[in-house]
């Protein structure tokens, strides 16, 4: 595979109307000819790790450069077909001594498969002493909604996103198991012994009554974690979750079936949490990220959202009287968006969702 980029050649000028007043953007394509990426991780020197769906992690040099040829070292059994695929690559807190990613993928076959976490040491376009974890259970058909993002807690604990399974969905209100659920884990692997207290839950679970999510940041200037999760046919939801709750899937959304028929009477019931946000038509949240940094002040702790059918980014402005939808961002580019990043400078990264998929960059062009 040849080396393909595009530094400076996708140059954009786009205008946001934000609090601050109006303002262009400049987004730059980094990176192209990546084949559906599903997610980005930033080395300490500025290089960047992205995962293909199709099975390939890819290295992309600080200067936006794609290696010719994919890291090795991949686990063997990732399964590839419609949704599933390699999904996440997260940077352990302690990288920078131990070199350790975490990566998420489909692993089975399309009759039998689940979620795996895997865990390696990157060193020298490599994945080295790679350990698979984790694997969700129980295995299931088909090869849909599977989540698999990752976000780290400051006690040293990680929360995994685990979707419904499509055909599962019922599986959701049911805690001994991990379909639709958010799931608390050691960085072994293992269950910590404070999960909460759910009555026949699986020791790993967190919460329940989830969809399919696809974003989460943990805040750390609140200790919050939310979540953007998929509905059905509209419905998608922002969610801010708390240990032990139950959020609603599929007894109370504000979505319909594909095929126009009602899932269910209820928006809202006793006893479950409802979403602090919703859209209809669907939005289809991908990755989300809390903006803190020094290019674009007017959006600090804000979160950003990105939309695959809502071709699109959001910009929820957080305060003590919830959230609200601030601007819609990249509307007018038409392009599916399936993961959003803030980079170490400040910048923000996306990746569009496509068999020739793009890294781009996002800047002030002033």
């Amino acid at each position: 595979m040849t080396t393909r980029c595009a530094r400076l050649a996708g140059l954009v000028l786009l205008l946001a109307l934000g609090p601050a007043g109006a303002a262009t953007l400049r987004v730059e394509t980094l990176a192209e000819g990546l084949e559906h990426p599903w997610s980005l991780a930033f080395l300490p020197d500025g290089a960047m790790l992205v995962t293909e769906r199709a099975g390939r992690l890819r290295y992309i040099d600080p200067q936006g450069d794609l290696a010719s040829e994919p890291i090795t070292g991949l686990p063997e059994d990732i399964h590839v077909q419609a949704q599933a695929g390699l999904k996440e690559i997260a940077l352990a807190p302690d990288f920078a001594d131990t070199g350790r990613v975490y990566l998420t993928h489909a692993c089975g076959s399309r009759q039998a498969n689940a979620l795996c976490l895997t865990r390696a040491r990157f060193a020298e376009h490599a994945l080295h002493d790679r350990e698979t974890i984790f694997r969700t259970r129980p295995e299931r058909q088909g090869s849909a909604h599977y989540g698999g993002r990752i976000a780290f807690l400051p006690d040293g604990t990680l929360l995994l996103t685990h979707g419904d399974g499509f055909v599962y969905r019922e599986q959701a209100q049911r805690p001994e198991n991990h379909l639709g659920s958010l799931l608390r884990l050691n960085p072994d692997g293992t269950a910590p012994a404070d999960n909460p207290a759910i009555a026949d839950a699986a020791p790993e679970t967190w919460s329940y009554g989830h969809r399919n999510i696809q974003g989460i940041v943990h805040d750390p200037a609140t200790d919050t974690v939310w979540v953007a999760e998929h509905g059905p046919r509209g419905g998608d939801e922002l969610n801010r979750v708390r240990p032990g709750g139950n959020y609603g899937w599929p007894l109370a959304t504000h979505g319909v079936d594909y095929t126009g028929a009602r899932i269910t009477p209820h928006t809202s019931l006793p006893g479950m949490a409802d979403p602090l946000w919703t859209w209809t038509p669907a939005l289809a949240p991908g990755g989300m990220t809390r903006y803190s940094g020094d290019l674009f002040p007017h959006w600090e702790g804000d979160l950003l959202i990105a939309g695959l059918a809502g071709k699109s980014v959001r910009r929820m402005v957080v305060d003590a009287n919830g959230v609200d939808e601030a601007e819609i961002l990249f509307r007018d580019r038409g392009e599916r968006l399936r993961d959003i990043r803030t980079g170490p400078g400040g910048a923000l990264y996306l990746l569009t969702d496509y068999a020739d998929g793009r890294l781009l960059r996002v800047t002030p062009a002033d």
